[in-house]
């Protein structure tokens, strides 16, 4: 089987070192419209060679590994691969992407959403084990061709993921609670600290908590913008719940109501009860 991966990034580099262990893969090619990337994955040896757009479409599999927004747009020049290759893209976001194949290579796409991934982003940031044991969605799997469902499969359970199913626009609602809002929330994080503190009082007062909930700050703005406007409606729904809470404790300390702030407190400890 001969891979092609678009995007030599976070996801895309992690994902090549994950698939080079496995026997399957005769090969692994890349393509990025980042010069300094396709350099970059090179010397690190994520793929075995960079090839052009055109070449990359004879290959068994293609991933695409880039932002929603380009990944759309790299879908509309994909209409004459051949009816067995498969396409499988990694965004964060499935509804808008679904609705967007161009239907002659409906039945060639994969849509899925690797629930992975760090702050980190470029080649530079691909580790080995970003996969492993981590779950993917794997979203309007009817609507796929057989092969290119059980190509599908196939992949993700070889590098150790663990598969879920649901319908893309579930996803999305879901996506929105669990990953997308914590990122809006990182990124105010970090902005409200910038704006009251200098950056002595940052670095010398910037411990374990404070860094935790500020980590997804480092996240790439091109891509995550990409995921807010994709999916401005459930990010907005989620959002609006998220004040609402906060509000609700805000108001607790404010009124000197220490019974329900302890309760409130109390309410958040018992969702380690599920993760951990």
């Amino acid at each position: 089987m001969k891979i092609a991966i678009i995007g030599l990034g976070l996801m895309g580099g992690s994902l090549a070192l994950s698939l080079k262990k496995q026997d399957y893969i005769k090969s692994i090619v890349g393509y990025d419209h980042n010069q300094d990337h396709t350099v970059q994955a090179l010397k690190l040896g994520l793929v075995d060679e960079i090839v052009s757009f055109s070449q990359l479409k004879k290959c068994d599999v293609i991933f695409l590994a880039i932002p929603v927004d380009g990944l759309i747009a790299t879908l509309a020049t994909l209409t004459d691969v051949s009816k067995e290759t498969t396409i499988i893209d990694l965004g964060s976001t499935k509804a808008k992407i679904v609705t967007s194949i161009p239907p002659v290579i409906r039945k060639n796409f994969v849509a899925a959403h690797p629930m992975t991934g760090t702050e980190n982003f470029g080649p530079s940031a691909a580790v080995e084990g970003l996969y492993d044991d981590k779950v993917v969605v794997l979203c309007d799997l009817e609507d796929s061709g057989k092969l290119q469902s059980d190509t599908a499969k196939k992949i993700f359970t070889s590098i150790n993921m663990r598969l879920t199913f649901m319908r893309a626009n579930e996803h999305d609602r879901h996506a929105a609670f669990i990953s997308h809002m914590p990122h809006a929330i990182s990124y105010s994080i970090a902005n409200a600290v910038m704006k009251q503190e200098n950056k002595h009082n940052i670095l010398a007062l910037a411990a374990g908590g404070y860094r935790s909930m500020s980590r997804l700050a480092k996240s790439s703005p091109n891509m995550w913008e990409d995921i807010f406007r994709q999916n401005k409606d459930n990010i907005l729904e989620a959002i609006t719940h998220f004040e609402e809470e906060l509000t609700q404790l805000k108001n607790a300390i404010a009124t000197d109501d220490w019974e329900k702030v302890h309760q409130e407190m109390s309410d958040g400890n018992k969702l380690h009860d599920i993760l951990d």
